[in-house]
């Protein structure tokens, strides 16, 4: 680390910085760094890591010159990995994730800056609108005028259902850093693992509306892979058990209440393919977990979930 010396400001980065990885993802990567660059009325910085694709995605890269800052790996690393060193490329104050085959709708870096102004959290979980083959056109009063949030003291008081992906989720980049990023050899099922290691980070704003990331609906999507969730499940599992998540004794509860309803998808998504052994295994290893998700439920029944705020655009 380089000395501060008086009189000499430090280089302050830039509000955001995204951060693309891609594999063998060229028919889809114009799009993510066409709605990248696109963004407006917002600092940023857009770092592009390419995992060693072998199908000329780089040549894509090419047109965009010096307006991005292209990593091109010699060996695939896998999605955790590549975002890391993306990551650890970064000068921005928050790291905004995009895969490869997503994208952002035109205000979505726009919509995290009045979140980050108005409530400086450690964690923006924001929504997804899925699409297939190309994106659909936009009408002119889609652009949003509010925007709907629910503010947590911590990830673990979340009491809405969200859709874990990486492409949903705005990190304090010192926050990030404290949890040491992605638990690299883990997929699927990595941005569940991420957001319970951020769960006492600190102030977490859950965008209700408006949607700010375009997922893209093909047949490599992970979540297709039941089967790939299954051992992923069961990891979550084990590392609650092992005490690899933060909170202790005295946030237990909340922490497998929100495991358990994450346990509970995935079994009744296997249960739906047939894949009763296995449905029937995960259930069983989380059955104590189901009980505290059913028992979360029952409470923010009986008391109300959190209110929501609207914030102008």
């Amino acid at each position: 680390m380089g000395q501060s010396h008086p009189g000499v400001c430090a280089k302050v980065g830039p509000r955001f910085s995204i951060i693309i990885t891609f594999h063998n993802q060229r028919h889809f990567i114009k799009d993510a760094m066409d709605s990248a660059l696109s963004q407006r009325n917002a600092e940023f910085e857009v770092i592009v890591v390419d995992d060693a694709s072998v199908d000329e995605g780089q040549l894509t890269l090419k047109q965009y010159g010096d307006a991005i800052q292209l990593l091109c790996l010699q060996k695939n690393v896998g999605a955790c990995a590549a975002r890391n060193r993306g990551a650890a490329a970064a000068t921005g104050e928050y790291l905004v994730f995009l895969d490869g085959d997503d994208a952002f709708l035109p205000w979505a870096l726009e919509v995290y800056e009045k979140v980050v102004q108005a409530k400086r959290p450690k964690l923006i979980l924001s929504s997804m609108r899925w699409f297939k083959e190309s994106i659909p056109g936009l009408q002119f009063d889609e652009a949003p005028s509010q925007i709907t949030i629910v503010d947590y003291q911590d990830y673990l008081r979340r009491d809405r259902g969200f859709g874990h992906s990486a492409s949903s989720m705005v990190i304090a980049r010192e926050a990030f850093e404290r949890v040491n990023g992605w638990l690299e050899g883990f997929f699927p099922a990595e941005d569940n693992d991420l957001a319970l290691r951020l769960g006492t980070a600190g102030r977490t704003i859950q965008i209700l509306s408006p949607q700010t990331t375009w997922h893209r609906a093909h047949a490599s999507n992970s979540i297709n892979n039941i089967s790939s969730f299954m051992p992923a499940m069961e990891s979550l599992l084990r590392r609650e058990r092992e005490g690899r998540y933060p909170g202790g004794a005295q946030r237990r509860f909340e922490r497998r209440a929100l495991i358990g309803g994450m346990t509970f998808h995935w079994t009744t998504r296997a249960a739906k393919d047939r894949q009763h052994q296995k449905a029937l295994k995960l259930f069983t290893q989380s059955s104590p977990m189901f009980l505290a998700a059913i028992a979360r439920r029952l409470g923010v029944m009986l008391a109300g979930r959190r209110r929501c705020e609207t914030i102008n655009m």
